[in-house]
């Protein structure tokens, strides 16, 4: 009767756990939170990661193999292969973790993981290949088990062969032990097929931005569908700290149907969908994620980091196998006036009660909590305040890098220790006679640029720091470097794209075939730059002059895809090119810009699908947009072409929000003019380096807010009188003459300065002198006292005490205060900041004009004067 009721038990709990994953959200969480927090930190399964469940079924144990984050919001990677190669199906997902230590983990499936490291930093990323997301895990949220019949297929000829399992450590406050961490899932597989195939839809916001303050911020997402039929079946939501619901529809014919809703705040599990969805070709996904940005002090974007934010709403879903997709994402908005239509529940926060917060956060995060909250009331500090007022660049007149000695400039670049690196033509010239009507090469006979093509200049002081590139290239064109310090360049006589070593005399990866013009995936035609993802190393090319595309490669040179087309008649369209010439990988949102030349704009496109989502376009770009740089933080730099017979749009650079698209600021160099400014590039402190190829110089500008700082915290000068000083110094630069009134203005000004000099020397020696007058006059009236009592003993008294009293003033004791020592000793002091204000003069000779008319590029013949349009 005994073991009767033991059976029994076992089946009911049997019973039971299968059906977890579809009960309520709070009450599993409750439950299943008892179970997982002392299992957060063991390492159970990781010697055995294949658990055998029956003939046809095992389980797959992945976890971390102990590790310690050292930094907050650290990601970590590691990788485990599929231990039999025939097909196999996921039907179940159990973590193990706590929110104690990690933030979130996703699960990712590939052929190819980023490294075979035992665990890996993901900023080398985690697949060299196509990923899939198969699972996603955060805020102690409970297992998710699939229904009956669907799988996500994994192994066998198209399924991928490894699991890469991505881990987010957010407050490493809990690894204060320096003990080691096993965070991970168990998956539960079986051999039996599935006639229903799983997969995942993201649908994910990469341009919002929560001002702050404000206090309701709305971030929507919808795209067409346009696949076979899928049926939904449960959905996950994500955002950090602001987020107060997140709400995802399905739209069919102005009808708005919930697919779930739920507060970011609670345990983010994947919630089975109430009612079930399907989703037809021609309906539309739609999600909104309410954000409040109520005691943040600055603006906050979409990022990877705790104080970034996130708008993600996940949906599992199946398809019938033979049309199965494993993954789709959505990362734009097709039609914002639809969301006025948007049902009212969408805009309603969801209440959570305080235990139900403090549950799932832990107390430490919230005690972390409170002192940031502190801290957001404390003053930003003076460099943090550059964007609160009028933002401004000038160019540094004092820089002579504008002296040095270069050919055509095609390309710039910084270094990971922040050095330009100059690209240049050397002796050779890019005009009409370099290629014939089928883009080929016609110079060859000259052989390749006998000097060296690319320079490494110290930004302070221009000196050529080293300098390589002799005998490689017979056009250069564009330059990046990734963040490893390697040089990717492009020659558009060779047709190729070169990876290179600072100090490497042959190149480490070639593609494209040399001198052979083409448009297939071995083949380029004159490609104009690169760009190289820092956190996946993907390659992107943009080729080019006589093709108009954008070709995708893996970090090791393998084709993976390419988007564009050529522009056909009329207003062009979005992923049409009219010369893709210059690329920005903005990492901050995931994208990758274009400047499209001759179609005077910049387009952007998503990293992973280059999908579309956005255009920037302004009437003051004119017809041409050379060169786009970005900076982390939103702001994007350009600059615009040679200006045509008409045209009223002057040639210059811009600076522009990237979220908005607004302009932000123009400049131009005051010495000499913009001829063809052919590449930009800027630094994070909003250095700016603009590269032309007819004046054959380069350019720096800086920030007036710096310009400032250099001049009036050193010199204790007024800025007005900077500004009516560099005034006079333009003019004289000209050559124009100079009005009496601002002449006889800077007179009275240094008169004026020259008293208050005055003033100041005096009012500094009386503050100096009234210490010793008062200690003069504390020694006369002891050595009186010391008389008047003493009488003849008072002079030997007097020179010990007062000798004790000045030597502690003086700081001749061990009492003293140094100064020097003082800040030398505190954490972090450098002078390395104060030395990037050297303006030391440059060795090299200035490069006077030579009388050279060349022009550049011409293998696109300029359009016909017409007016310009918006």
């Amino acid at each position: 009767m005994a073991g009767l009721v033991n059976n029994l038990l076992i089946l009911f709990l049997v019973f039971q756990n299968s059906c977890l994953g579809y009960r309520s959200p709070l009450s599993v969480f409750k439950r299943y939170k008892d179970t997982t927090r002392s299992l957060s930190n063991e390492c159970l399964g990781n010697n055995r990661p294949v658990i055998p469940l029956g003939r046809t079924d095992f389980a797959l144990d992945i976890r971390m193999p102990g590790v310690t984050p050292k930094q907050s919001d650290t990601y970590l990677c590691m990788s485990l292969r599929l231990p039999v190669d025939e097909e196999a199906y996921v039907v179940d997902f159990k973590p193990h973790a706590s929110m104690d230590t990690v933030h979130h983990m996703l699960l990712f499936g590939c052929n190819m993981p980023s490294s075979t490291e035992n665990y890996w930093d993901c900023d080398e990323g985690t697949c060299t290949d196509d990923s899939n997301i198969l699972y996603a895990w955060a805020r102690n949220a409970p297992p998710t088990k699939l229904p009956s019949g669907v799988g996500f297929k994994v192994g066998g000829k198209t399924g991928s062969k490894y699991f890469v399992l991505q881990v987010h450590y957010g407050d490493i406050s809990a690894f204060r032990d320096n003990h080691k961490d096993c965070s991970g899932v168990t998956l539960h597989l079986t051999h039996q097929k599935q006639p229903l195939i799983a997969g995942m839809y993201l649908m994910m916001s990469v341009t919002t931005v929560i001002p702050p303050g404000e206090k309701v911020v709305d971030a929507d997402i919808a795209c067409h569908y346009k696949r076979y039929p899928m049926h939904l079946f449960a959905y996950r939501v994500h955002t950090h700290r602001l987020g107060k619901v997140v709400s995802g529809y399905r739209v069919r014919d102005g009808q708005w149907t919930l697919i779930g809703r739920q507060s970011p705040q609670l345990p983010q599990a994947f919630y089975p969908v109430e009612q079930p969805v399907d989703v037809s070709f021609g309906d539309i996904l739609a999600a909104r994620c309410v954000f409040s940005g109520e005691g943040r002090v600055t603006e906050t974007r979409i990022g990877g980091t705790a104080s970034d934010e996130m708008c993600n709403f996940y949906i599992m879903y199946y398809m019938e196998a033979k049309h199965a997709v494993s993954y789709m994402t959505c990362t734009q908005n097709v039609n914002p006036e639809m969301f006025r239509n948007i049902p009212q529940e969408a805009n309603i926060p969801i209440s959570v009660k305080p235990d139900m917060i403090m549950m799932t956060h832990g107390h430490h995060e919230e005690n972390k909590n409170a002192a940031k909250s502190s801290l957001l009331q404390q003053p930003k500090r003076e460099e943090e305040e550059v964007l609160d007022g009028d933002f401004h660049i000038e160019e540094v007149v004092d820089w002579p890098g504008i002296n040095i000695k270069l050919g055509q400039v095609s390309g710039l670049a910084l270094d990971p220790e922040y050095n330009l690196v100059i690209f240049h033509r050397g002796d050779h010239v890019w005009d009409e006679n370099s290629f014939d009507s089928r883009f080929v090469y016609q110079q060859r006979g000259l052989g390749p640029i006998e000097q060296n093509t690319i320079l490494v200049i110290d930004p302070s002081n221009a000196a050529v720091l080293h300098s390589t590139g002799k005998n490689l290239f017979y056009l250069p064109h564009g330059l990046s470097i990734d963040k490893d310090g390697y040089y990717w360049v492009t020659d558009v006589a060779l047709h190729q794209v070169f990876k290179l070593g600072a100090h490497d005399k042959a190149p480490l990866l070639t593609l494209g075939m040399a001198l052979q013009p083409g448009n297939d995936k071995n083949h380029f035609c004159q490609p104009t730059d690169v760009a190289v993802d820092p956190i996946t190393g993907t390659i992107y090319v943009s080729d080019g002059y006589c093709n108009s595309r954008i070709v995708q490669f893996s970090p090791n040179g393998m084709f993976i895809m390419q988007w564009g087309e050529e522009t056909s008649s009329g207003t062009p369209k979005s992923g049409q090119f009219l010369i893709p010439h210059s690329l920005a990988l903005i990492p901050d949102f995931a994208q990758l810009c274009v400047a499209d030349r001759e179609n005077g704009r910049i387009q952007c496109f998503r990293l992973e699908t280059g999908e579309f989502t956005k255009e920037i376009k302004h009437k003051s770009f004119g017809r041409e947009l050379f060169a786009v740089s970005y900076v982390p933080g939103g702001l994007l730099f350009a600059v615009n072409g040679k200006s045509y017979p008409g045209d009223v749009e002057p040639v210059q650079g811009f600076v522009m929000n990237f979220s908005t698209g607004e302009i932000i600021d123009t400049f131009v160099p005051v010495r000499k003019n913009f001829e063809m400014p052919h590449d930009i590039v800027a630094s994070e402190d909003k250095t700016v380096y603009v590269g032309d190829a007819h004046a054959r110089t380069v350019w720096k500008f800086v920030s007036s807010e710096k310009m400032e700082h250099r001049s009036v915290k050193k010199a204790g000068i007024e800025v007005q009188e900077i500004k009516e000083a560099e005034t006079i110094v333009e003019a004289r630069l000209k050559n124009n003459p100079v009005s009496s009134d601002a002449l006889k203005k800077q007179e009275k000004q240094h008169l004026v300065q020259q008293a208050n000099t005055g003033v100041s020397f005096v009012l500094i020696t009386t503050l100096l002198i009234i210490p010793i007058v008062v200690l003069l006059a504390i020694a006369v009236f002891i050595w009186w006292r010391k008389t008047m009592v003493y009488g003849a003993d008072a002079d030997h008294k007097l020179d010990s005490g007062s000798g004790r009293i000045l030597g502690r003033f003086r700081g001749k004791g061990t009492g003293g205060l140094n100064l020097g020592n003082f800040f030398a000793s505190r954490k972090g002091y450098s002078r390395k900041g104060f030395d990037r204000l050297s303006t030391e003069g440059s060795d090299q000779e200035k490069d006077e004009d030579d009388g050279t008319d060349s022009e550049e590029e011409y293998s696109a013949p300029p359009p016909p004067p017409v007016t310009s349009s918006s």
